[in-house]
């Protein structure tokens, strides 16, 4: 990324970061159960299930990324060493660092306001770090996958990955549809192995775009599909409010799937950024914004959910005020001489 820059990438790069501190911002100021959404506005329903999904796209677009700029190359015994000690390790040194920083910080930092959920405001440094592990486990995993990708077609590709997200995505959400109904224990017993689950079809998804296997797709109902996908969650979401169900919108619920390949797509047909400057700036910061968030998250939580504002409202200002706190952070750390690349994983 340091030499030869896509535009496009670094527009979904510096998109995903912002989601991520979007869903990240709401999620601490809504508590999402059916219980506590019932004391809400239509309005700000409406505005919370709307913001899951904006929030939800971030991490498909960064394992897109991954697939995109990774799985397209060849690995024999040497390369694979090389990108295991160049990235897998990195990886992991940062998480260890980083696991260490927040449980230190969480013993200064005291969340006191009933009104904030704590469970996502960040009890232990897995609140939004639950990213590393799955990511280092598919960075181990990337040059055995790459290598096996060489000697099939896109089409075929393509194909086992229909079958993959059939069984990670669709039978999961007839198990949540029947279970909304009142019929449970209903277990299909399926084994994805070694495909990576849910994540590593997102990441083989990012591969296929770069192969240009749906170049064929009109980007009319590309759109399309984005905004069915958009408008799907937010109806199901409401609908199992009204159910009394308790829903949580994940990775793995099919209208993810769908809208955020469509957008991911969408933006990999763009000849130039608007802005690009700017988009730079956010993409190259993106993933140090990442780890250093929630230190600011924590603090500001019992700040702003004390404003006289609305629910909707105190989440547009935490997620500016995260936005601004966490880049100036970042750009103040990385230019501490030998420390700041490091510890912010900046290659």
């Amino acid at each position: 990324m340091g030499k030869t820059r896509v535009e496009w990438i670094d527009l979904v790069r510096a998109i995903a970061i912002l989601t991520v501190l979007y869903i990240h911002a709401t999620d601490g100021i809504y508590i999402i159960s059916s219980d506590s959404i019932m004391y809400y506005t239509t309005f700000s329903r409406i505005f919370n299930f709307a913001s899951l999904f904006i929030g939800r796209i971030g991490v498909p677009f960064f394992l897109m990324i991954t697939g995109y700029l990774l799985l397209d190359r060849s690995y024999d015994d040497e390369r694979v060493r090389k990108f295991w000690n160049k990235s897998c390790k990195g990886l992991i040194i940062v998480t260890v660092i980083w696991a260490a920083i927040y449980a230190i910080s969480l013993q200064f930092i005291t969340v006191g306001s009933a009104q904030v959920n704590i469970s996502e405001a960040g009890n232990l440094f897995f609140s939004h770090m639950w990213y590393m592990p799955m990511i280092i486990g598919m960075y181990l995993s990337m040059p055995f996958v790459s290598n096996a990708l060489e000697r099939f077609s896109s089409d075929t590709i393509w194909q086992a990955t229909i079958v993959f997200s059939l069984l990670a995505f669709l039978l999961p959400f007839i198990t949540i549809v029947l279970s909304m109904h009142g019929i449970e224990n209903v277990n299909i017993q399926y084994c994805l192995g070694f495909s990576g689950g849910v994540y590593g079809i997102y990441i083989i998804l990012g591969y296929l775009v770069k192969k240009g296997q749906f170049k064929h797709f009109d980007s009319i109902k590309l759109g399309l599909i984005a905004l069915i996908s958009f408008m799907v969650c937010l109806f199901f979401q409401y609908y199992a409010f009204t159910k009394g169900y308790d829903f949580q919108l994940w990775y793995e619920f099919p209208f993810i799937l769908t809208g955020s390949f469509a957008l991911f797509e969408l933006c990999s047909r763009m000849d130039k950024v608007r802005a690009y400057p700017i988009v730079t700036f956010l993409s190259k910061y993106s993933f140090a914004v990442f780890l250093v968030h929630n230190l600011f998250r924590l603090p500001l939580l019992p700040l702003v959910v004390r404003l006289p504002y609305t629910e909707p409202v105190k989440a547009i200002i935490l997620w500016i005020l995260l936005i601004i706190f966490s880049y100036i952070a970042v750009v103040i750390i990385y230019r501490i001489p030998k420390f700041g690349k490091y510890i912010l994983y900046m290659r």
